[in-house]
């Protein structure tokens, strides 16, 4: 099945929906997912482990950079182990970049905290469609605390709405 991914609203009954009031930053794809089966974990370690060599060293660049300014280096977004269970991740657990806040088989949350800004991450598994189609929704939203949050997101922004779709429609390949 070939799947173009396209923009949408933020899920209403997620949890990262919850986080969305004063957010400065929100983006939401989505994008049929071939395998309509596998949890929207799996689904978020599949789309870090595949991060692209170029993205990953551009992250490395980050890390550098930022440390310059008080923020923290977050390490790299392909640092998934793809052969641990879904069951063995725990609120608190390092997933990639980021902290896992919870999960069940329809939604993960992620957040990356510093003290100058909130990046939260959401995968949602969406309920099957009437042709039995899932589509799976990727969303992030950021709460700067102060002007170096802001002035971070910036560059970042427009960065992050370029590869969030690339990296979603990499979801269904093999």
């Amino acid at each position: 099945m070939k799947s173009s991914v396209s923009r949408c609203a933020l899920p209403p009954d997620s949890s990262i929906a919850r986080h969305a009031k004063g957010a400065s930053f929100i983006d939401c794809q989505s994008i049929v997912a071939d395998d309509r089966e596998r949890s929207a974990l799996r689904h978020g370690l599949r789309l870090m482990a595949r991060t692209p060599a170029w993205i990953d060293r551009l992250m490395a660049l980050r890390n550098r950079l930022v440390q310059l300014f008080g923020l923290k280096d977050l390490g790299r977004l392909t640092r998934i182990d793809l052969q641990r269970a879904d069951a063995d991740y725990r609120p608190g657990d390092r997933v990639g970049i980021f902290t896992l806040v919870s999960q069940t088989p329809d939604e993960v949350l992620l957040v990356d905290q510093d003290r100058h800004l909130d990046v939260y991450l959401a995968i949602n598994r969406m309920p099957l469609d009437p042709q039995g189609a899932r589509r799976v929704v990727l969303s992030t939203l950021v709460h700067p605390h102060n002007w170096l949050g802001r002035l971070y997101m910036l560059p970042v922004a427009p960065f992050h709405r370029f590869i969030a779709p690339r990296m979603l429609a990499m979801l269904n390949q093999p």
